[in-house]
């Protein structure tokens, strides 16, 4: 037991490290650029002419029903074939990123349909263009019911990133790895990798009860889980 402790204690600096430096930003990178592409997605079939949203249709359908280690490999693998070649970390950050925009548009595209007829309607009758009543009326109001999915995507993105590993990209869980191929103490160094995931989701399940709690007192829209 000491040992495992002694282990546990030497071996957290590197994977703390790992994880700032690697998992936090790629993350972070990969909601963000796939938020706006699926916000991009999700207009583009709610409002696009038929073409565009066949195209966007098509996208949506691909990524989700592949699973992302494969659409992972394809990127990192695959593409080497036909003379792409990509770094670890952009071909992790481009498959997340893909990865996110499809589920975000459904997301997305769900809460848009959900504002009431009415306040478009609204919207146009004070002279507001389309542009205007989709950014200062409804893209508000739709970001309010977006609030709760879309931080259970980010909270799975935080650990779906481990499958970067599996493209050598040294995030939190491969420096797990590492230290396991020179320890030969998996059971522990898993675990310990397993504790810090669950605590990064911890804390941002926490955030996320206040940020709905926070949307719900000035939208009124939403009831936050206690």
């Amino acid at each position: 037991m000491q040992h495992w402790l002694q282990l546990m204690a030497e071996s957290l600096p590197s994977l703390l490290w790992a994880g700032l430096v690697f998992t936090i930003p790629l993350t972070l990178l990969s909601f963000t650029f796939g938020l706006i592409l699926g916000l991009i997605t999700a207009i583009a079939r709610l409002f696009g002419p038929a073409p565009v949203v066949v195209v966007a249709r098509f996208y949506v359908w691909v990524i989700r029903g592949t699973p992302l280690l494969v659409q992972l490999f394809v990127i990192f693998y695959g593409l080497p074939s036909i003379g792409i070649l990509l770094d670890a970390f952009p071909a992790a950050l481009i498959g997340f990123t893909l990865n996110i925009g499809a589920y975000s548009s459904e997301i997305i595209r769900a809460v848009i349909s959900s504002v009431p007829k009415g306040q478009w309607e609204a919207a146009y009758s004070i002279g507001m263009s389309w542009r205007q009543a989709m950014s200062r009326t409804i893209l508000p109001q739709a970001g309010r019911v977006a609030v709760p999915p879309l931080s259970n995507t980010f909270i799975s993105l935080v650990k779906d990133t481990s499958l970067a590993a599996a493209i050598t990209v040294p995030e939190l869980f491969q420096a797990a790895q590492r230290i396991v191929a020179t320890t030969y103490e998996p059971l522990i160094l898993y675990i310990e990798a397993a504790l810090i995931y669950l605590a990064l989701s911890s804390i941002l399940s926490q955030l996320q009860v206040r940020l709905e709690r926070r949307f719900a007192r000035y939208g009124g829209t939403l009831e936050a889980n206690a």
